[in-house]
């Protein structure tokens, strides 16, 4: 393996005991270009051609208050496969607020936790006084990287294959941009929503494939809200105004808790993809989601499936670190009870119908992207460590047989979002691999493994060595070369 090392970056972190500081999630602050990177087991994959990326969390700077991990600064880490070859490289997102606390060498910025006081400059997005660290969600779209913070941030743009930053996306609303914009690989449009403190509380907005903006509109609610994910159908968007949001008397105190208004019911938008028609409102069961994997049309219904919390305001945990009882119970998928779920909408009569679909404790699926907004067949889901925010292993849904397999990692590796690769010329919606990279708390390593999709159960087909240990983090994403070039799926 050939590593290239970068100039490092200035951190005033000290050492600390925080559980989302160490371990799996010790920051990384270096930053490196690798070639010829070394097989520990198995062969790479000649037909594959394309990049993964994964954004991570890495905390630069000493806390001003008190450090939750979605607090941390964006870092892109990239894998790139090609010829059977493997490369690998990684950069944090130079966002404003990276140049900012850079150049005062220390943090300017409270977290999560925090009260707004705490922050010595204004923030960004819906909380109004966080850092927009754009750590939370990467795709790909007109042939550039798209990170994105879920509080709503700015849209920075990156090259998908040097991760070098190119600054803001020029369509990018003044109410920024939600994490999880939707990407229709088959047109190339991005699909995206934010959400805000003042009415109408939430807007909607298509991107094409040429990064033009060429529709934006509202979609009103009720009050202020926090969506965080969407998902869409050939001819729909679906948002959510879901009853999990912030305590309405204290929030126009500047102070941004939640609650579980438990007599709310979940509310769900079935708006025009691409044009100003009705919005469509649909009740269910009280909820909170934080990811769908897939949505479509099914004569005069719509089709979504995602992870619904059985208990979305789980309180403290016991046996937790001091001071973290309350962050380590929401970060733990066993304590708000998330099971794949699906709800179909009836356009005709405005009914809605739902249905567990797996009583296991998952979340973060992911699907081949050619089929987003279509029928499909296959979800790939995560497990997770009982108390903690680590992916221990993976479970292959087949929705049209009902049944599904596992794959579940050796005690004290942890996963990443695990994003479909397809074979270059695939047909079939399973014919590829699910990439993900691993970090290994055993040997103090990190590698990045693929699992081919038609042999799920047998294992990695290839472990690759990475140059160091990266810190875990939330979404991830894969490209086809081809898809970045043209914008569209073959």
């Amino acid at each position: 393996m050939k590593v290239q090392k970068h100039p490092p970056i200035f951190s005033s972190l000290k050492p600390s005991n925080h559980p989302y500081l160490n371990g799996a999630w010790t920051p990384q602050h270096e930053e490196v270009d690798a070639w010829d990177l070394e097989v520990i087991e198995g062969a790479i994959p000649a037909d594959i051609d394309g990049v993964y990326l994964r954004n991570t969390e890495n905390q630069i700077h000493q806390p001003l208050g008190r450090y939750h991990p979605f607090d941390g600064d964006g870092m892109l880490h990239q894998i790139d496969f090609k010829d059977g070859r493997a490369s690998y490289r990684n950069r944090f997102v130079r966002t404003r607020c990276f140049a900012a606390e850079q150049e005062a060498k220390q943090s300017l910025w409270g977290g999560l936790m925090d009260r707004s006081h705490i922050s010595r400059r204004p923030g960004f997005g819906a909380h109004g006084f966080l850092k927009d660290s754009s750590s939370t969600d990467v795709v790909i779209h007109a042939g550039k990287a798209v990170s994105t913070f879920y509080q709503c941030g700015e849209a920075y743009l990156l090259n998908p294959e040097t991760l070098e930053t190119e600054g803001l996306a020029a369509w990018g609303p003044l109410d920024g941009v939600s994490a999880h914009p939707k990407v229709d690989e088959r047109t190339g449009e991005m699909m995206f929503f934010n959400y805000s403190t003042h009415a109408p509380y939430m807007h909607y907005g298509v991107v094409d494939a040429d990064n033009k903006l060429t529709h934006y509109r509202p979609v009103p609610l009720p009050g202020p809200r926090l969506p965080h994910d969407m998902a869409f159908t050939e001819n729909y968007a679906i948002l959510n105004d879901l009853p999990l949001f912030w305590i309405p008397e204290l929030l126009e105190k500047n102070a941004h808790v939640v609650r579980m208004h438990r007599d709310i019911p979940s509310r769900f938008a079935i708006v025009p993809r691409r044009g100003d028609g009705e919005i469509r409102w649909f009740e269910a069961a009280p909820t909170f989601v934080l990811h769908w994997t897939n949505a479509y049309e099914d004569g005069d219904e719509i089709v979504l499936d995602g992870y619904f919390q059985s208990n979305p305001e789980p309180g403290s945990v016991k046996g937790a670190p001091e001071g973290y009882e309350h962050m380590m119970g929401h970060l733990d998928e066993h304590t708000f009870q998330s099971r794949l779920h699906r709800w179909r909408f009836n356009l005709k009569d405005g009914s809605t119908k739902e249905e567990t679909l797996d009583e296991r404790i998952l979340e973060f699926g992911t699907i081949n992207q050619r089929f987003a907004g279509r029928k499909y067949r296959h979800i790939y889901s995560t497990t997770s460590l009982p108390g903690w925010f680590l992916f221990n292993g993976f479970v292959k849904h087949d929705l049209d047989a009902g049944t599904s397999q596992t794959l579940t990692l050796p005690p004290g590796r942890y996963a990443s979002e695990a994003p479909f690769a397809p074979r270059i010329g695939s047909t079939e919606e399973d014919d590829g691999y699910i990439v993900s990279f691993i970090m290994d708390e055993n040997s103090g390593t990190s590698e990045c493994i693929l699992i081919d999709c038609k042999r799920f159960e047998d294992g990695p087909v290839v472990r690759i060595k990475l140059p160091h240990k990266i810190c875990s983090g939330t979404h991830a994403c894969w490209a086809d070369r081809a898809f970045i070039r043209d914008r569209r799926a073959p």
